[in-house]
């Protein structure tokens, strides 16, 4: 039943995706790994729209692992104060900088080992594996996992990093041969239609097989 359920659900989001996508600047198919995965890390805890404005003017400045590795914690951290948190991105993003460019610029291709660099998490480790070497894997947030829940059921515990069942059920959900564009079509369906409050659930796409408005 669950894989019909997903089947159903993946085929509806492709075809919304094909005509309400959100366009930003690191969905470009001509982005470089760092470009992506920079831009996955500001998008941390901040709105993909606040990115969007601020985004092409950090990569001018900062173009490549190397430019962020030359300069100082300070000077990043000036370009970082528009999307706020700036102090404890710039620390990371300089540790993870300094790491990199010793690497040349590659990351490792094992997931353990790509946790083992300066401020990658899960997140950003399945971003990595992902958008540098096309293995499918979940870009989870708060926002994916109430698309999620809301058309599969609730998950069991409150972190999302923990909970076997989201974890195990947006794993097979992007498991498809567009992956990336199953992620951003769930994350765009968060963020124009299954909003945290006042879903539109009349344009959604999937909502003749969704049991929210019922639960």
């Amino acid at each position: 039943m669950r894989d019909s359920r997903i089947k159903y659900f993946r085929s509806r989001l492709f075809e919304w995706f094909l005509l309400n996508r959100r366009d930003f600047p690191w969905r470009l198919k001509s982005n470089s790994n760092y470009r992506n995965v920079i831009a996955e890390i500001l998008l941390q805890r901040t709105r993909a729209e606040t990115v969007a404005k601020f985004y092409p003017k950090f990569i001018e400045r900062f173009p490549t692992w190397y430019s962020l590795s030359a300069s100082s914690t300070e000077e990043i951290g000036h370009f970082l104060k528009p999307i706020g948190l700036w102090r404890r991105r710039a620390e990371s993003i300089k540790r993870l900088a300094d790491e990199m460019y010793a690497k040349g610029g590659r990351f490792p291709r094992e997931r353990k080992d790509i946790e083992q660099l300066p401020g990658i998490g899960q997140y950003i480790a399945n971003s990595v594996l992902l958008f540098c070497f096309g293995i499918p894997q979940p870009l989870l947030d708060e926002n994916m996992a109430r698309v999620l829940e809301r058309y599969f059921g609730p998950r069991k515990l409150a972190d999302i990093r923990f909970d076997p069942y989201l974890q195990a059920l947006a794993a097979a959900i992007v498991n498809c041969e567009k992956p990336r564009e199953l992620n951003w079509a769930i994350l765009d369906l968060a963020a124009k239609v299954c909003k945290i409050r006042s879903p539109h659930c009349l344009k959604c796409p999937v909502a003749g097989n969704c049991d929210y408005p019922t639960r």
